[in-house]
Formats: C-alpha cells, structure tokens, sequence
C-alpha cells in the first residue's frame, strides 16, 4: 500500500484547489483495489486497506456520491451489437461549453473532452452501424450552433481498452 503518511486525510471530504474532492490515501487504496477488480468483496478490500467491511463500503459509496468513480462493466462495443464506432474531432467558434453540453445530452456519443491542438473537442460516438454513424454525425453534431468543422476516425479493431492507471 501507499505510505499514508505522503497523503493529507480528509474525513469530511473536502475539495482540492480543482474542486475535486480531497482523497486520502486510503481512498486512494480502496480505487485501486476496485480498478483491479470492480466486483472484489467489501471485506477483501478492508482487509487489504486496514479497515472494517462497513467503513470500506461507507467509503465506496461516499466515492460514488462524490462522482469520483464510477463501477460499471465494460464491454467492446463491437461485440455486443454496436458495429461502429468513431472518434469524432470538431472545431467550433465561440463558447465550447454549448457545444460540449449539447454533445454530452446525446446518447450514442460516449466520452466528450475539450481540447488544446488540432480540434476544440473530441467525441467519441457508439452507433449501431454505418448509417447511424452518418446520421449522428451529419443531422446532429454539425447541426449543434458553434460547429465549425469535424472530422471522424472510424474505429476499425480495438485492441486495447483499461482503465487501470491507479491513483499515482
């Protein structure tokens, strides 16, 4: 485990200067255990943390409230049904946060992230097959006012999916 001794402890879940909630180390540990296994048992992990069943589940939801994690399964998206699936770059003018909000409300587009280099935004967008690709692309997101420009990278074989990067 992590020395707890580099990280502050924060029982009334306060936020860091990002308004991001304030973890402690033992938070930290409890994300990583659930990234290596998100259906690991409430007991495993406090055995492996330092703490009691009911706290790490207190702690889990506590997580969950706050919005720093999420657990869920994940699939590819090509193997259960999806055929197509698209990295979406837009360059808009004005405001992105519209833009970004209007992407966010549809529900074939995934991961919206703003951007600093070639494009303001990218999205990424699960479909069905082509044809929904053509019309989430073409009748919304070019429809959305502030959409300049997009350009699409389809995706053709994922080969790799994780999200195992720990808490560093």
């Amino acid at each position: 485990m992590r020395d707890v001794a580099s990280r502050s402890a924060d029982p009334k879940g306060s936020r860091n200067g990002n308004g991001a909630p304030q973890l402690d180390a033992v938070s930290l540990a409890i994300i990583e255990q659930l990234q290596q296994d998100g259906r690991r048992p409430y007991a495993a992990i406090g055995k492996a943390v330092g703490l009691s069943e009911a706290a790490v589940r207190q702690r889990v939801q506590k997580l969950l409230d706050q919005g720093v994690m999420q657990i869920v399964a994940v699939t590819d998206p090509l193997t259960v049904g999806f055929r197509r699936q698209a990295m979406v770059g837009i360059n808009a003018e004005g405001d992105l946060d519209p833009v970004a909000n209007a992407l966010t409300a549809m529900p074939e587009v995934e991961y919206v992230v703003m951007t600093a280099g070639s494009f303001d935004l990218l999205a990424e967008v699960v479909c069905e097959d082509d044809d929904q690709l053509l019309d989430v692309i073409n009748k919304r997101i070019r429809a959305i006012p502030g959409v300049r420009s997009t350009e699409s990278f389809v995706y053709l074989k994922l080969k790799k999916q994780t999200y195992m990067w720990g808490t560093r």
